[in-house]
């Protein structure tokens, strides 16, 4: 429900405020004075697109911002799925500004305008002559029947199915599509394949290999010079070893007359040891050192065949040459496995086609359900409203699923005997549009949960008893909903709970559009101006106080 709504720096309107009631809101005023600009507010936090001829004043921001009343309608999921913050009360701001940027928010959250539709989508239903034309769309008219059949939980289901199904498909199309590439692929891929498989190609192999190689082709000297390295060391007449053992010797002689000569001792028995330990693994190294022509030549061969390839394929090491085998032997993999995979992708899209008809022929099974039941209440409606020889006729037709299910709805309408009835945008006419239109909102509100429905002069092209129960019928659907309904009817306007008149201030430089909420009195002299002009007689001020005597209690306040 609609707690509060203030519109700033928005067409006419320089600063609104409006807190309407929680039953039936009734909006008049001249013809210009600003009520439909008061619904292109209300449109903005519906996510309708603006720009910056929106603004009254082109130097401010327009902000346009609705409070609701949400406790007990259920909306609590799409909140947590639009990572909201949910609380009893959502305010929805929008704001519009001086160089033309859109920003919405949903309890101070930014929110894009797709997040922003679709919460208050679940906060208001606007109704306006524009639907007439919406009304006449096969879509709009499928809605109808599923918010009539509250089938939401099948839907949802169907268009999961829906989902699952065209994933698979797409799957299976573009194997059958790569299909033939890659068999005509095939034996080129195979080759390279094979020929890169045989390499057996070793990660960081070609590092090795040539590290080895550089050994082998200056082995003679690396095994002279070790060898040096060690005589040095250890094995010529006079080597660092021996030198060493003196040192150490004359060390342990001064060591034993003073303990202030031990640290040295220690430190050259240390290098001593280490220095045996180095010429040992001189020695070793030496004796590893091959002078092996064969074993270097078969390393050419190795080296020559991974630069060989390196060229043939453009790669830039060995790890390029073990990914582009791996990835080769993929694609061999695929086509020699393609039956197979095609058979197992087409088994996968028949499962899902086979889901997927079931929750087709369950949806559409409810929906075939409540078409009598619609046709035989807006008939009823419809007589009730003046037209006693309306008939509506609503068609069914089957066909390929889509994301909508598998049925085609179509309303086919009379307003007259004898008239075969024809699809609605060939055969109503303005006030017979209006008529129906109300029919289909009011079988609608007992089926759906939302809080504010708002008629943007639905009454056009009727009057009289038909004005008069139309009002009845905004009067009750306004117990379970609450109903704003701007009108130029006095049949309508006296059913009001509340009653605001919309109207152009001149007082200033500049024409601004202002609304209030009339009291009893102003009320009469309101619709006493409704029905007998600007002048009203008498008779038309009684009348009003007679309507509004007729009302509620609540009216009368």
């Amino acid at each position: 429900m609609l707690s509060h709504l203030l519109i700033k720096n928005y067409a006419l309107i320089d600063e609104l405020e409006l807190v309407p009631d929680r039953e039936l809101n009734i909006i008049t005023g001249e013809t210009g004075a600003g009520k439909s600009i008061m619904l292109g507010a209300i449109g903005l936090l519906m996510g309708n697109r603006a720009d910056t001829r929106v603004l009254f004043n082109p130097e401010k921001k327009c902000v346009i911002e609705g409070s609701y009343g949400v406790s007990g309608y259920q909306i609590e999921r799409i909140f947590d799925e639009e990572e909201l913050d949910y609380t009893d009360t959502c305010i929805v701001r929008r704001e519009i500004s001086v160089s033309g940027k859109s920003r919405a928010f949903v309890n101070d959250t930014p929110v894009n305008l797709e997040t922003l539709r679709r919460i208050t989508s679940q906060l208001m239903d606007i109704h306006s002559q524009h639907d007439s034309v919406l009304l006449g769309s096969n879509e709009y008219q499928l809605e109808i029947v599923d918010t009539y059949a509250q089938d939401d939980a099948l839907l949802k289901q169907y268009r999961s199915d829906y989902q699952s199904y065209r994933g698979y498909k797409s799957v299976y199309d573009q194997l059958v599509a790569e299909a033939s590439a890659m068999r005509k692929e095939f034996d080129y891929n195979n080759f390279l394949y094979e020929e890169l498989a045989k390499a057996q190609l070793q990660p960081n192999e070609q590092e090795t290999l040539e590290q080895d190689l550089t050994i082998l082709e200056n082995a003679e000297e690396i095994k002279e010079r070790l060898q040096m390295a060690y005589e040095y060391l250890d094995n010529a007449e006079q080597s660092v070893i021996d030198f060493l053992k003196s040192a150490v010797s004359n060390l342990t002689t001064v060591s034993k007359i003073s303990e202030q000569y031990e640290p040295l001792l220690q430190r050259a028995q240390s290098s001593l040891i280490e220095l045996r330990d180095l010429a040992d693994e001189i020695s070793s190294e030496q004796e590893g050192v091959d002078l092996d022509d064969t074993r270097a030549e078969t390393i050419r061969e190795r080296l020559n065949l991974l630069y060989q390839l390196q060229t043939k394929h453009q790669a830039k090491g060995v790890a390029e040459l073990i990914s582009l085998r791996d990835e080769l032997e993929q694609k061999v993999s695929k086509v020699l496995n393609l039956d197979d995979n095609l058979a197992e992708a087409k088994a996968r899209v028949e499962a899902a086609r086979s889901q997927l008809q079931v929750s087709a022929d369950t949806l559409s099974a409810a929906r075939q359900a409540v078409l009598a039941p619609i046709e035989a209440e807006i008939s009823s409606l419809l007589h009730d409203l003046g037209m006693p020889n309306a008939s509506l006729d609503i068609k069914s037709e089957t066909s390929k699923p889509s994301s909508t299910g598998i049925d085609t709805i179509t309303f086919l309408f009379s307003a007259n005997k004898g008239v075969k009835p024809q699809q609605l945008k060939n055969v109503a006419s303005g006030g017979e549009f209006s008529r129906l239109m109300l029919a289909i909102k009011y079988i609608l509100a007992s089926k759906r949960s939302l809080p504010t429905i708002v008629f943007d002069e639905i009454d056009t092209g009727v009057s009289g008893e038909i004005a008069i129960k139309m009002g009845n019928m905004m009067r009750d659907m306004a117990h379970s909903h609450q109903i704003i309904a701007i009108t130029h009817l006095h049949q309508i306007a006296g059913q009001g709970t509340a009653h605001y008149f919309v109207y152009k201030d001149h007082s200033a430089d500049k024409t601004v559009s202002r609304i209030r909420k009339l009291t009893f009195d102003e009320r009469v002299t309101e619709i006493a101006q409704m029905i007998g002009g600007k002048t009203p007689t008498p008779s038309a001020v009684k009348s009003a106080r007679e309507i509004l005597k007729q009302r509620p209690a609540a009216v009368a306040k």
